[in-house]
């Protein structure tokens, strides 16, 4: 459709005939498009009447009133797929679906294959050991697999640590490890186990680090 300025003749029209008459009709009446029609309105500040906008052909929902009803399921609706497990699209969706274990994309950009290993951010060496969902089952710590080599899997409440302050990464053997349990650990990562003059520089950080945070807690007065 060409495009053409608006006269003063169908300013005047518009302005008669927007606020009560459908859409379809104002298209017809001014051999134009919708949009057209809508920007022109909008220019000239024009908008629809309370009568149009309660009636049918405004397309808003009223207080009560419900769209795609036709859509809904019914209780006990049987539904279109029932039984037709393994159904297929037809033409190419069979070529264009995932595979089982196939990836694309970001995962399969960082995929790593099972023996790939890697060092934490704690200096952990760990290695792949399977593809097996979760995901935090398919790392394992070397040291921990060096044990079980020996004794076998690390039992329920225990876990398996460096009896050194060397490097985790490197040099693991079987030697520089052993057996303790959970509670014996998180009892050897408190202060007690320090000498009494560095767990009382521990508590003086400690103190000064809460002073200070109650202080940036505080609100004006």
């Amino acid at each position: 459709m060409k495009r053409r300025h608006w006269t003063p003749e169908e300013d005047a029209d518009l302005r008669r005939l927007y606020p009560d008459t459908p859409m379809p009709a104002l298209m017809a009446h001014f051999d134009s498009t919708a949009s057209r029609i809508y920007c022109r309105a909008d220019r000239l500040g024009l908008k629809k009447s309370a009568a149009y906008m309660a009636g049918p052909h405004s397309g808003t929902i009223k207080p009560g009133e419900r769209r795609g009803i036709a859509g809904e399921f019914r209780p006990k609706q049987k539904p279109w797929n029932a039984g037709k497990k393994g159904w297929q699209a037809g033409g190419r969706s069979t070529q264009t679906q995932f595979k089982p274990g196939e990836m694309a994309g970001r995962a399969q950009a960082l995929h790593k294959p099972i023996g790939f290993e890697r060092i934490t951010k704690d200096g952990i060496l760990q290695r792949k050991v399977n593809d097996d969902m979760p995901i935090h089952r398919r790392w394992k710590s070397v040291h921990q697999i060096v044990w079980e080599e020996t004794h076998g899997p690390v039992p329920e409440g225990s876990i398996v640590v460096f009896k050194d302050a060397g490097p985790r990464h490197e040099n693991i053997t079987l030697e520089r490890l052993e057996l303790i349990t959970r509670a014996e650990n998180a009892k050897r990562n408190t202060i007690h186990r320090y000498p009494p003059e560095l767990k009382a520089a521990i508590r003086k950080v400690a103190r000064a680090k809460r002073k200070l945070k109650e202080h940036a807690n505080e609100k004006p007065a």
